[in-house]
């Protein structure tokens, strides 16, 4: 949620569960600073201040990227080469990001999960995830293609491993915002076929950054990265 980890993993001795999701497997630890900021310092700002916002907020907005088109060929073209990410070097990570962060810039739909492009079955072409790329498999016993399936009206997604694996696993989806959901798995399903019930702790949360008919951009709680492109917009998660 094209794309992560549960924290709490069901045991097979063979098959790893497709990842798309990040669960949250720690508390975050909230700091204060030592010296309280006054409330003249939160809420007012010099002429000064004021003409430097407004001067970055004018050049950030004649910047931003007005045409997806270019930048989507740039990325397509980088991520190319690399085996859906297992192959990327720390560089070519970097590269990947500056350009995704361009494209999120440009992203056409500002409220994703308000939209009918969303809808469908994806495929992942490009993650920073190390355990869904299974990069400490030998390479035959790793999953071919990965895919994640979305339903908007059922609130419903679906993470499908090809051969070898087969695995699956679906979750429900609860929205925070109009482009991040969080998520609960509810049922894994090893090779495909055998359903194992998902336990309480197997939660995450994912967030649509970039989105058109096309290609989807997602980012998951645990910093990963996920590109995935449209291959089924009419598919419907088996109830």
């Amino acid at each position: 949620m094209a794309l992560s980890t549960p924290s709490t993993a069901v045991n097979t001795t063979t098959h790893q569960l497709p990842k798309l999701f990040h669960s949250h497997s720690s508390v975050s630890t909230i700091t204060f600073p030592a010296k309280l900021t006054t409330t003249h310092h939160l809420f007012s700002a010099t002429p000064i201040s004021k003409w430097r916002t407004n001067v970055s907020f004018l050049t950030s907005f004649l910047n931003k990227p007005k045409d997806a088109k270019p930048i989507k060929e740039e990325l397509l073209d980088a991520i190319a080469p690399l085996e859906r990410g297992a192959e990327a070097s720390a560089e070519d990570q970097q590269t990947i990001e500056e350009i995704v962060q361009k494209l999120e810039a440009a992203n056409p739909t500002k409220e994703p999960l308000k939209s009918p492009l969303l809808d469908g079955k994806w495929e992942l072409i490009y993650t920073t995830s190390q355990s869904i790329l299974q990069t400490k498999r030998p390479k035959f016993l790793r999953s071919r293609v990965n895919y994640q399936a979305i339903n908007v009206d059922t609130l419903r997604a679906q993470n499908m491993e090809s051969f070898p694996t087969f695995n699956q696993v679906t979750a429900d989806l609860t929205p925070v915002n109009s482009k991040k959901v969080a998520v609960k798995f509810d049922y894994f399903k090893i090779v495909g076929l055998i359903p194992v019930k998902a336990p309480d702790s197997a939660r995450g949360s994912l967030e649509i950054t970039y989105l058109d008919e096309e290609l989807r951009v997602s980012r998951g709680d645990k910093g990963n990265l996920f590109v995935l492109k449209m291959i089924d917009p009419s598919y419907r998660i088996p109830t």
